[in-house]
């Protein structure tokens, strides 16, 4: 898609009834307020959750837009940065450093996987609250206290197994064959599984996170239907939220172990790949410069009076002080512009003939655009492949007038009303924990990992940093070197 932008131009037709533009204009066009392009639901389906529609896949604004509502207080900034959620991911910080310590062989550990511990831990901590029991049914994971157990392991493998991106692209393209070869069962089923004709083996994708959400409601129900107990507090977690809103909504437990389920796969990968490359990428021997600016910034909060406001007992940066770091921000933005967590096209679509950068757009013409191309784009990104957390930073008035050319391409969270709701708990986690981590260690690849690029899932095929020749899908190496210091 990058190659055919730069062969042929800003707008691309990339199959017989779909064009991929790659302008701000379009943008606005096609994702910005008050847009006619809704959701392709040939495409966006694929999420819903026990047959059921959840935010996610709505395709009309109104739907989407009800159900938004119900949950926009829950993610915003405030109700992210409250105490009760800021303590909440300080703690599964402090669980991450803790995994460092006690897992990391002469300082070397994979973090593809720890990460996905901690990611896993605060979105179902988010989405369910604390648990009150030992039950697994409460919802609530504990993948960084027990990370040799199986327990969150058939979580993490919805995700991870590889056949998931070739189940995509079936679902996608031929998703009446798709639903045909899965409705099978007995003789005909089991000779489609000895032929190897099933685009993943069944249980199919995200079986069990669908599973693990529908035990955790339906256990949270029972909770709150006892006569005795008291009712759920809404804001405890999502689930509660959900539950107050039930009838009000027209939903009933179906609809909210669906959106539990959804926000939870959208939760994990995410977030954690995003810290991964932040990690990988200030591991780098070229790029020392910029993890040694960072630890700068970080450990400035040190000499701070206000230190007790800023930094936990257990050394971990209070997630309010974390966000307003300007550099680690920078940090951010650069691994999410090179490396965003979805990279591939937002598909959308219109019902009646409409004109976008001068073409006109046939209705029911599917128009897409993607983070990738819009983030290479070598006319607003200097040096664009290069990893440089200092172009967010401007001091002169030519480079404050380049950054605000950047930030109006960047699309790491998408834009307009169906942008990333998620956003302020993505953040939270990432400040968090990079500042915590980069406050303790400095990071290093590990010996013997040197020029290898990490892999991961996105959507039908394995994304790495393609400066490397050699890659290793779901495996990152790094090398922690305790480097606090001694007055702490």
């Amino acid at each position: 898609m990058q190659r055919l932008h730069e062969q042929y131009g800003d707008a691309v037709r990339i199959g017989p009834s779909e064009v991929s533009f790659n302008s701000l204009s379009a943008l606005r066009s096609i994702y910005g307020a008050g847009t006619v392009f809704q959701r392709d639901t040939g495409f966006y389906r694929m999420f819903d959750v026990y047959g059921r529609r959840v935010m996610f896949s709505f395709g009309g604004g109104r739907e989407h837009r009800d159900r938004k509502k119900l949950l926009n207080h829950a993610y915003s900034k405030t109700s992210i940065l409250s105490p009760r959620n800021a303590t909440m991911i300080e703690e599964k910080a402090r669980k991450f450093l803790t995994l460092v310590e006690s897992e990391a062989l002469d300082g070397n550990l994979e973090i593809f996987a720890a990460l996905h511990y901690f990611s896993l831990d605060t979105i179902t901590a988010f989405l369910y609250g604390k648990s009150k029991s030992k039950s697994s049914s409460s919802g609530a994971t504990s993948a960084l206290d027990s990370p040799s157990s199986s327990q969150h392991r058939h979580l993490l493998d919805d995700i991870l197994h590889p056949a998931r991106r070739t189940l995509s692209w079936f679902t996608i393209h031929l998703p009446s064959l798709t639903s045909w070869l899965y409705a099978q069962s007995g003789l005909i089923e089991s000779l489609l599984s000895s032929l190897h004709l099933l685009p993943m083996n069944k249980p199919s994708t995200y079986s069990s996170i669908r599973a693990h959400a529908l035990l955790a409601v339906e256990h949270l129900l029972h909770i709150n239907n006892k006569s005795e107990s008291e009712p759920l507090d809404p804001s405890a977690s999502i689930a509660a939220r959900l539950f107050s809103k039930l009838e009000a909504a027209q939903m009933d437990h179906l609809d909210v172990a669906g959106e539990c389920a959804d926000h939870l796969l959208a939760g994990i990968d995410t977030t954690s790949d995003t810290l991964m490359w932040a990690i990988f990428a200030l591991s780098q021997p070229e790029n020392r410069i910029f993890q040694e600016k960072l630890r700068a910034e970080i450990l400035a909060l040190e000499l701070d009076n206000s230190s007790d406001h800023t930094i936990t007992n257990q050394g971990i940066i209070r997630a309010a002080a974390a966000e307003k770091l300007p550099y680690l921000d920078a940090v951010i933005k650069e691994t999410l512009r090179l490396f965003a967590p979805l990279p591939g096209t937002e598909p959308r679509v219109a019902e009646n003939d409409e004109v976008v950068d001068g073409f006109r757009i046939p209705g029911g013409t599917v128009v897409t655009m993607s983070p990738y191309t819009l983030h290479r784009n070598g006319r607003v990104f200097r040096d664009v492949g290069r990893f440089n957390p200092d172009r967010w930073l401007a001091e002169e008035e030519e480079e404050k007038e380049q950054v605000a050319e950047m930030k109006r391409w960047f699309w790491a969270f998408s834009s307009g009303g169906r942008m990333c709701i998620g956003m302020h708990l993505a953040m939270a986690e990432m400040t968090t924990l990079l500042a915590s981590v980069y406050r303790t260690y400095k990071t290093e690849i590990r010996p013997g990992f040197e020029g290898v690029s990490p892999g991961v899932t996105a959507r039908y095929e394995v994304f790495y940093d393609d400066r490397f020749s050699r890659v290793k899908e779901h495996v990152c190496w790094v090398k922690f070197v305790n480097a606090l210091p001694v007055s702490s």
